[in-house]
């Protein structure tokens, strides 16, 4: 399972303080995302990769393939 942090556009959001040695490791700064797995009792943080929101709407035309009647439903469980 993984959780992270919301948009900055009011949404909830949480702070975490990490130490200087995990910071430097994950390369992490303030204002950069997080993401948590939950394993058990286990928890693996990594640094969220950006979403390039420009390149997502270059190539969103291209996909209208995926996006068919029987895609949605054979992928609604998913």
């Amino acid at each position: 399972m993984a959780w992270s942090g919301y948009d900055k556009e009011g949404h909830e959001q949480s702070q975490v303080t990490l130490p200087k040695e995990a910071r430097e490791k994950l390369a992490v700064s303030a204002g950069d995302f997080l993401v948590y797995e939950l394993e058990g009792t286990s928890e693996r943080v990594r640094k969220a990769a950006p979403f390039d929101l420009a390149w997502h709407r270059a190539i969103s035309s291209t996909l209208e393939e995926w996006g068919s009647e029987y895609d949605q439903e054979s992928f609604d469980d998913l």
